[in-house]
């Protein structure tokens, strides 16, 4: 497959807007979960928009919370990893490595409801 430089990707993006918790990991620092949004996605990235700007080459695990829902009932999250392959102001892009959909079948209550 020929590459051109206007267009370098093999996976086609998708423009999907959706919450994403996410927490990068350097060496000898304690790393924080934080907060963001997608704007879009294909099987082999995606860019989000975060805070402040994230450190190219830095290794990120990302929660993302998916629209659909398992057997109507539980959440469904994509969770996956991968390495920042750039980060301007506020936006980061990341080659994912690993990801997989899990389904949060933990029964939990709405906030100020006992059991």
């Amino acid at each position: 497959m020929l590459r051109t430089t206007q267009d370098r990707r093999f996976n086609k993006r998708f423009p999907i807007h959706l919450p994403i918790h996410f927490r990068v990991s350097l060496k000898g620092v304690a790393s924080r979960w934080n907060t963001g949004t997608t704007c879009d996605i294909s099987s082999g990235g995606l860019s989000f928009r975060c805070r402040r700007a994230l450190p190219i080459g830095a290794h990120v695990e990302m929660l993302i919370d998916w629209p659909a829902r398992n057997e109507d009932t539980f959440t469904v999250s994509l969770q996956s990893t991968g390495f920042i392959v750039r980060s301007d102001g506020n936006k980061a892009a990341v080659r994912m490595t690993a990801h997989q959909f899990r389904a949060d079948t933990a029964q939990a209550q709405p906030i100020g409801q006992t059991a």
